[in-house]
């Protein structure tokens, strides 16, 4: 808990703000079945390669690696075109409407999206187990960070959360977090339409 001197870690605040967007992704994503089938998996992996590789570019801006060294590394588009590589599914046309001139607070939050679904991960790589793929083959993209998924997602929010943000980088980054969320249901929607 927060006194009312001590304000809320941003992080936080993120979290409360997209609380409802991630559970109803999580919705989505158990209506597709993704774990059901090999071929329910490879859209399920289209998905992620697609919003992998819209925030490539994110991972290795310089001013954002400045902050977090590690980003390039955290990166996790080849992976998922490995991942794709190794079931025979072929990498997915972009879909309109990748996010594109971020400022600073909206590209991090964007990054902390991707970078907080690698704690989910943690239950998804066991349902790709059962289907025979692991860290290397067919579930790169869900393998566990160097160190730890924890250890590496503490790490990033203690960055994220130091960072002083104006009042309006704030706000953008509330905005950020909704529009990171609706992006993977429209990428999600897009992969299982055909």
């Amino acid at each position: 808990m927060t006194s009312n001197n001590t304000p809320q870690p941003r992080s936080a605040r993120l979290r409360t703000i997209s609380q409802s967007l991630h559970d109803s992704l999580e919705q989505t994503v158990g209506a597709h079945a993704p774990f059901e089938s090999r071929e329910s998996y490879g859209r399920f992996v289209q998905m992620q390669y697609l919003f992998q590789s819209e925030l490539k570019g994110l991972y290795q801006h310089p001013e954002w690696v400045a902050l977090f060294p590690d980003l390039p590394e955290r990166c996790r588009s080849e992976a998922a075109a490995a991942d794709l590589a190794d079931l025979g599914v072929p990498v997915p046309s972009a879909v309109a409407g990748a996010p594109s001139g971020l400022n600073r607070a909206q590209a991090l939050t964007w990054i902390r999206v991707s970078e907080g679904s690698k704690l989910g991960a943690a239950i998804l790589i066991k349902r790709a187990n059962a289907m025979g793929f692991d860290e290397h083959f067919g579930g790169r993209h869900l393998a566990e960070p160097e160190g730890g998924r924890m250890p590496a997602w503490r790490a990033f929010n203690a960055i994220f959360d130091a960072l002083s943000f104006s009042p309006e980088e704030e706000a953008q980054a509330d905005q950020a977090v909704i529009d990171a969320f609706s992006r993977l249901q429209v990428l999600l929607q897009d992969t299982y339409a055909g």
